[in-house]
């Protein structure tokens, strides 16, 4: 395994923060502004936990858990303008399945397991290859990439972020109830802080933005200014 404090030989970008804080919208936009690769580390529990449920494997056997996620069977295909990706998992598109408020709980679960972190933790560093790497997750300027030139943490109040995952998940077609989103957001706010395993912290020296009351596109420009800033 990479020793966790090596500096990055690629330019990085990590966006960490709680869910519904916009850190997967902002980080695919801000690849695509910079044509740098995406890292949605988050999608790789999500696929695990999938696997886990499909493969009768369960959230307690920590051996078999590190086996599946070391030998996960995914896929990434991105479109021409890289703005939308299919996500496949043993051949079969799941990208809507894995967004699912089940799947997002069952995979805040499995990442307090120390096992299956190690086992996917080569898999993420892997993503920084040239032009450049925007990483979004929890512990992605904590662990992952410890050295990233610029660490963002963006946070919005617990009623926002449950708002906009409710009409993210209404646009997709996909059922969704406000109150119990709130009460699961929270839930998983929980156990994200206050798991053994890299819980999810503001990184040292990263620049924290509260996405409350700001736009899409304010808060690209805002994390481009931020760029801007430490690569002169």
């Amino acid at each position: 395994m990479a020793e966790r404090g090596i500096k990055n030989e690629v330019d990085v970008i990590t966006i960490d923060g709680p869910s519904g804080s916009g850190k997967g919208t902002i980080s695919r936009l801000l690849a695509n502004r910079l044509g740098w690769h995406f890292l949605d580390s988050g999608a790789l529990y999500r696929l695990v936990g999938l696997a886990a449920t499909r493969h009768a494997i369960k959230f307690n056997d920590t051996s078999g858990l590190a086996t599946l996620a070391a030998h996960l069977d995914v896929e990434f295909v991105s479109d021409e303008d890289g703005m939308e990706t299919k996500i496949y998992l043993e051949g079969e598109e799941v990208t809507n399945t894995i967004r699912s408020e089940e799947c997002g709980d069952d995979a805040s679960k499995i990442a307090a397991v120390q096992a299956v972190r190690d086992s996917l933790f080569e898999r993420q560093r892997a993503f920084s290859v040239a032009p450049g790497l925007v990483a979004d997750g929890r512990d992605m300027g904590t662990v992952i990439f410890p050295g990233a030139r610029l660490k963002v943490f963006l946070t919005a109040s617990l009623e926002e972020r449950a708002t906009r995952r409710y009409k993210q998940l209404k646009e997709k077609g996909l059922n969704a109830n406000l109150s119990a989103l709130l009460e699961e957001l929270s839930g998983r706010d929980e156990r994200d802080r206050n798991r053994s395993s890299s819980p999810l912290v503001v990184a040292d020296g990263a620049v924290t933005i509260d996405t409350s009351s700001m736009g899409i596109d304010e808060v690209v420009e805002k994390v481009s200014d931020l760029w801007q800033q430490v690569s002169a």
